[in-house]
Order: structure tokens, then C-alpha cells, then sequence
């Protein structure tokens, strides 16, 4: 979001100070202290003006994090949405859904396409910066960014092997390599992993991949390139999601929640895709105070699918239908640039960071579609599912959109007060390039083009007390399309609405405490525009949703033993203008009011490497649909672990245990667009690594 060296050590007011090394900051213990996504690279966490959640390293190896979701369930707010995330994590933030292919960075720059889980083995930490964020990122919703942040090479040689598996039968090889050569100035960090997946589901087994490296060359004392590739696939049975019955009476009537063990589908119900994710970054100091930076990538994610939802069932025999689609060779592709130029400048006793960016973005999309087939099944006891003929896939909706936004951003320090000020200009364009008529040629529809032009602020102001205190205060805009107007049933068919402008305000607090520990508390409005039709039939940008809430966050190392992560989220969201009367005042759907989790690790000082850890993970009740016909129940996950590690041979050795959902709970963990899914049902997982 704003300035890119932001935060850049504890400006002393002195004219000649000069700009932060571009480095990687590692963390230290739980409480990282630096975040690395979008314009806050390098700057310290009390230094930026949002709520920004970091989830390091040292926690996702204490959780034995496989997945996003698994390290995101440790910040308040998260949840997921739709799918039950045995094939990749689809994640709301404030119960606003985050977008699968803007709203997902890699090292706070590349836009990746979360289509395929994004694995965490080369990954030093996530973050998630909350809100809206168009300043940096143009065109997203004001859910937050997803940032993953890639392990770089380390000082010292390192080569670890891992295996790890579960109760279930998964089992997952690693290998971890780290080197540097010619006196430090080439590092070369490379992870690779393979191996079954087994989430404990009958009928669905997989396999997931993941080769990685990440090269740092630093020919000069002025002059960084880094350059990332990842390859990444998954190929699973995907377990059905179980569809809303029709209301009665204004209200829907659940289901009993299945045995989260039972698969309504069958193992050829396939979800295979894979995702290619290269980027060059390239910092060049001009000048002591003056330094240029570029980023250059581009992601590609295939997939095969068959998605199924189970409908129109019985609630007492459970007797109800399984309807199938089938998507072929859908192919997604971003590529991005940006580039920066980023200086400081005295004037008088006030300090300037300025930084002026350009970032374009372009996103394709193709694939191609298969009839639906439907099938009987029985939500108690399913059947085995005969693999129905789909016939030949035909071309689907293409899909250009291209995002080009200019900056400027000016972080102002006078003493312990700073004002940081930023604009964005967007020039925005998308097309959708309907399926052709096979049939008729001649019937097939012209492409429908959207473009939009718009200028968004943004303000901060953050006050320093302390030198390890802050309290800020900020406003700022997101942009997102306005939508098009359908075809029949308005006075403006076609017709392209302007840019849908969210504003948010966020006030709060951070502190930190010691070397390591790390915490804030913020209030937060959102407030985010929707379409409709209203009483004159025409397709109008008039709808309103509000979400209100504060935020608690903390995390670090207690004492020499005890390591804590912490958040929790209270969150009033209502609509409070629509077409539909009946939603009117309602919250919105997959919404929780309170969320939170807090997780432990403790080392005992009687036994040298023995470690022993405990998470709760809670999400409070959410409404299926905008009208709360019906609430999904809230839900407690409770987490147990142990490490120990001890040299063996000359080598690092780790044993490690963790239950996951280790009171065997079944429940509800995602909702939206219609749909239910189902927790996974207890996990026991076992990790065994070593140094060699």
C-alpha cells in the first residue's frame, strides 16, 4: 500500500539518512516484527497504518501447516467459503470472498491463481494485509491480500530431508537445499515434494508435487536480482458439496451434518491441475537515496475438474441427486509488471519518502465445458457412482482483463509523527468473449467490454509515543467493476456501470514488546457497493453492504519457553440497501460475528529439544444466503502436538506429532453461494526431518 522502504528502521531526523537495504528480514520465533507485502516491503509491523497478520515460519513448522488455510485459521477474520478445501483453500476474509486470482501474491508482487493448493514447504511466511487495497493492487475486492513470501538462500549451507504423513495413509517426501557461492553473492534455495495425499474421506485419494527454487544474485554492493519459479500440481478426487433444499416459509432446513468420513462422489471425480509461477525482481540503488526496482512474472494454473453437488434430497431417507459438470483444460494466465522509483527527499525538518510505480496486470482465461449429467445418491449411505458419458467438451466464456494503474505515494516523518499520502490512477478493461454457437455460428454473441478510468486516495497518519508504540489512523479507497447490465428484463441492457468505489477506515493500535513479541488492536468500516434492479427496472450501482469490527492480534515469544500466537475479530456486517427487501438489514452470507484462535508452544527445559503445543481454532455461526434462512453452527477445532529434536550422527533430527480437530468434531466449515461443506474429521499427522 504505501511507500515501498515505509518504515524503513526508526527514522532518526537526520538529512542525510539513506534507504533501507532491500533484504528479506527473518523472523524471530512467533512474533515476526517487519511484513513484506505490497508497498510496506521491509517496514516494521508498528510502522504500517492497517491491520497486517504474519504468520512465520517457526509457527507453520510448530502446526506442521500443509495447506494456506492451515497457517491462515491463525488470524482472526478467516474462513472458508464454498468448497471444504480438499482441493485448494477457498478463503473469505471479514466475510467478504477473497479473489482466486488478484488478491494472491507471491513475494508482494506476482499475482498467483489460488486454483490449486499452493503449498508452503518454500515458503518463510504468509501474510495477510486486510481491507482494501487498490492503491498497490488496482482492481481487487476490499477482503485483503494474501501474500507468500519465499524462503531465500541462507548464510550456511543447509540440506534437510522430511517425511511426513498421517493416520490416513498420505505420505510426503521434502528436501530443503540452501547453498551460496562466490563469497556469498549467488544463493541458491531449492524445495522439492512429493507424495500421496489421503485426507481421510472414502473415495478420495491424490497426489500433490511441488519444485521450487529461488536464486539471489548480488553482483554489486548496488545492484539485487532475484528470480522464483515454482511448479505445483495436485491431482485428487474432489468430494462433493451438498446444495441448500428450497426455503418454506422464509426459512431453509439443514441437513443433519454428515460423517465427515463419507464421500457422495466416486474416485474418478478428478480435480488434476497444475501451476507454473515465475518471477524476476530486480532492485538497483541509484543513489544512496534513490533506488529503482521492477518485478517481471507471470503465473499459469491448468485444471481438469469434475464437479458435483448433491440436491433436492429428503431430509428423513436422505434419497437425492448428484449432479455433475465437467470442465476441461481451463487455463488461466497473469502476467504482471511494475516498476518503481522511490527516493527521499528533506524538506526542512520533514522527512519525504516518496515512491512513483507503474504496474500492469493482464488475466486470461479459456477452457472448455461438458453437458451436466445427474445421477441418484443418498446423503446416509452413499453409493458408488458410475462414471456417466459426457460426451466432447465445448468451448466456455474467455475471459481478458487488463489493469494498469499509475502512483505516487509520499510518506512525510516529523519527529514521532508521520503522514503518509498516496494516489492510484487506473485504466481498467475487461472482455468477455462469449462460448461460439456450434450450431449457428451466426447466433453467437458479440464480446461484452468493460472499461473504467478512476483516481483513488489514501491518507494515514500514525503518531509514535514510544519508539515501540504507534497509534494511526486511516482512509482509504478499493476499486472493483461495477458490473453489466443483463440482457433482458432491464431499460439498460448491456449497459457498463462505473467503477464500484469501496472506502474503508481503520484506527488502531500496535506495540512491541521485548525483542519478539508483536501485538495491535484496530477498529475497521467497510463499506462496499453492489448492483441490482431497482423499482424502474434499471440495473443500477445503488446497493450498499456494511462490516464493522475490531481486531485483536498478538504473537512472539513469552519467555524462554513459551511461544503464543493470538487474534480474535468481533464484526457487525449488514446490508443495508439491496433490491430484495428481505435481505435488507440481514448479515451477509458466510459471515461470522466473532472469530478467534490461540495457539501455544512450549519447550521444557527438563528435556533438552522436547516441545509441546495446543491451538483452538473458533468460528462463530454464519447465515447460508443474504435472507438467513438458516445459520450453519459454530464450531471449536482443538489442535495437540509435540516435537522432539536432538542431534543424531551429526545431524538435526525432528520427531514431531500433531492432531488436527483432535476432539473428532463434525461440522460445518464453509458455506456461500448455495453450498455446504463438511470439516475434516481427526487428523493424526507425523513429521520426521533431518539436517544432513
Amino acid at each position: 500500500m504505501f511507500a515501498t522502504q515505509a518504515g524503513a528502521a526508526e527514522a532518526e531526523a537526520e538529512s542525510g539518512r539513506t534507504l533501507d537495504e532491500l533484504v528479506v528480514t527473518a523472523d524471530r520465533g512467533f512474533g515476526a516484527q517487519t511484513v513484506q507485502v505490497g508497498a510496506f516491503r521491509n517496514a516494521r509491523v508498528i510502522d504500517t497504518p492497517l491491520t497486517v497478520n504474519v504468520i512465520s515460519r517457526e509457527v507453520i513448522e510448530a502446526q506442521a501447516a500443509l495447506t494456506l488455510h492451515d497457517a491462515l485459521r491463525n488470524t482472526a477474520g478467516v474462513t472458508r467459503s464454498q468448497l471444504n478445501g480438499a482441493t485448494y483453500d477457498n478463503i473469505s476474509i471479514r466475510g467478504i470472498l477473497v479473489e482466486n486470482r488478484g488478491n494472491y501474491r507471491l513475494n508482494g508482487a506476482l499475482p498467483i491463481i489460488n486454483l490449486v493448493d499452493l503449498p508452503l514447504e518454500n515458503k518463510a511466511r504468509v501474510e495477510v494485509l486486510k481491507g482494501a487495497s487498490a492503491l498497490y493492487y488496482g482492481f481487487v475486492p476490499p477482503s485483503g491480500v494474501i501474500n507468500m513470501t519465499t524462503k531465500r538462500a541462507e548464510a550456511d549451507p543447509l540440506t534437510v530431508l522430511s517425511v511426513r504423513g498421517d493416520d490416513h495413509g498420505s505420505l510426503i517426501g521434502a528436501l530443503d537445499v540452501s547453498r551460496r557461492f562466490l563469497d556469498g553473492q549467488v544463493g541458491v534455495r531449492a524445495n522439492f515434494a512429493y507424495g500421496e495425499v489421503e485426507p481421510g474421506i472414502r473415495r478420495v485419494q491424490g497426489e500433490r508435487a511441488l519444485a521450487a527454487v529461488a536464486l539471489d544474485l548480488e553482483p554489486t554492493d548496488r545492484l539485487t536480482v532475484r528470480l522464483d519459479y515454482e511448479f505445483i500440481s495436485k491431482d485428487i478426487s474432489e468430494p462433493p458439496a451438498i446444495a441448500l433444499l428450497p426455503a418454506v416459509g422464509g426459512v431453509i432446513r439443514l441437513p443433519e451434518i454428515p460423517d465427515p468420513k463419507l464421500n457422495l462422489g466416486d474416485k474418478w471425480q478428478r480435480y488434476d491441475a497444475f501451476a507454473k509461477n515465475t518471477l524476476l525482481s530486480v532492485d538497483y540503488e541509484l543513489t544512496p537515496r534513490w533506488a529503482v526496482r521492477l518485478d517481471l512474472g507471470q503465473a499459469l494454473t491448468e485444471r481438469d475438474r469434475y464437479f458435483s453437488q448433491f440436491q433436492n434430497y429428503s431430509l428423513t431417507t436422505g434419497e437425492g441427486t448428484l449432479q455433475i459438470s465437467l470442465t476441461r483444460d481451463q487455463r488461466f494466465v497473469n502476467r504482471n509488471v511494475r516498476t518503481e522509483l522511490t527516493g527521499l527527499v528533506d524538506t526542512g525538518p520533514i522527512e519525504h519518502e516518496l515512491t512513483f510505480g507503474f504496474t500492469a496486470n493482464q488475466r486470461t482465461s479459456r477452457g472448455y465445458v461438458g453437458p451436466n449429467r445427474t445421477v441418484a445418491q443418498n446423503l446416509f449411505t452413499p453409493r458408488a457412482v458410475a462414471q456417466p458419458n459426457f460426451g466432447t467438451p465445448t468451448p466456455a466464456l474467455a475471459t481478458k482483463i487488463t489493469d494498469i494503474g499509475y502512483y505516487v505515494m509520499d510518506r512525510m516523518q516529523w519527529g514521532p509523527l508521520q503522514v503518509i499520502a498516496g494516489l492510484r490512477l487506473s485504466d481498467y478493461e475487461s472482455i468477455n468473449i462469449p462460448a461460439p454457437n456450434l450450431s449457428n455460428p451466426a447466433l453467437t454473441l458479440a464480446p461484452t467490454v468493460y472499461t473504467a478510468d478512476d483516481t483513488v486516495p489514501a491518507l494515514s497518519v500514525v503518531y509514535k509515543p514510544l519508539p515501540n508504540v504507534s497509534l494511526y489512523a486511516t482512509y482509504l479507497e478499493g476499486l472493483e467493476e461495477g458490473g453489466v447490465a443483463p440482457l433482458t428484463g432491464v431499460v439498460n441492457p448491456q449497459e457498463l456501470l462505473p467503477p464500484a468505489t469501496s472506502t474503508q477506515w481503520e484506527a488502531g493500535a500496535k506495540a512491541e514488546f521485548g525483542d519478539s513479541v508483536v501485538a495491535s488492536i484496530a477498529y475497521f468500516e467497510i463499506v462496499r457497493p453492489s448492483a441490482f434492479i431497482n423499482s424502474q427496472n434499471r440495473f443500477v450501482l445503488d446497493g450498499e453492504t456494511e462490516y464493522r469490527g475490531v481486531e485483536f492480534m498478538a504473537a512472539g515469544e513469552l519467555t524462554e519457553s513459551l511461544s503464543l500466537i493470538a487474534s480474535g475479530q468481533w464484526m457487525d456486517a449488514s446490508l443495508e440497501r439491496a433490491s430484495d427487501p428481505l435481505v435488507i438489514g440481514r448479515t451477509p452470507e458466510n459471515t461470522a460475528e466473532w472469530t478467534g484462535s490461540l495457539f501455544a508452544d512450549y519447550r521444557i527445559a527438563q528435556v533438552e529439544g522436547l516441545s509441546v503445543n495446543a491451538g483452538v481454532f473458533y468460528v462463530g455461526e454464519r447465515p447460508v444466503n443474504t435472507r438467513n434462512q438458516a445459520f450453519v453452527d459454530a464450531y471449536v477445532t482443538l489442535s495437540l502436538g509435540a516435537r522432539y529434536e536432538r542431534e543424531i550422527a551429526g545431524g538435526l533430527t525432528s520427531f514431531q506429532v500433531n492432531v488436527e480437530n483432535a476432539l473428532d468434531e463434525a461440522y460445518w466449515n464453509s458455506a456461500g453461494n448455495n453450498l455446504l461443506g463438511v470439516g475434516a474429521p481427526r487428523t493424526v499427522k507425523f513429521t520426521v526431518s533431518r539436517a544432513l
